[in-house]
């Protein structure tokens, strides 16, 4: 089953955020705002293009407008590509 990790999200938001602003994203930051961690709303967007691309799932845009801070967007990611596993 595909699963979105932490480690994972780190990677592909360092493509598109860039490295040097932006702040580690480890367990104790997963709540902080992406602003907070130095991404932003493009990078994310990115981001979610990339996994989209990456995992072959459409991801809602409305509800990842709500998912901001990395914890939230995990949830939201996990979430569909675990409904998706569940139909095949």
């Amino acid at each position: 089953m595909d699963r979105l990790e932490l480690t994972d999200l780190t990677r592909i938001l360092r493509v598109w955020g860039g490295e040097e602003d932006c702040v580690e994203l480890t367990e104790e930051v997963q709540d902080l705002y992406w602003i907070e961690l130095g991404y932003d709303c493009l990078s994310v967007l990115q981001t979610t293009g990339s996994i989209e691309r990456k995992y072959d799932v459409l991801l809602d845009g409305d509800l990842l407008e709500l998912a901001d801070t990395p914890r939230l967007f995990l949830r939201l990611v996990n979430g569909v590509l675990d409904s998706r596993a569940a139909v095949v």
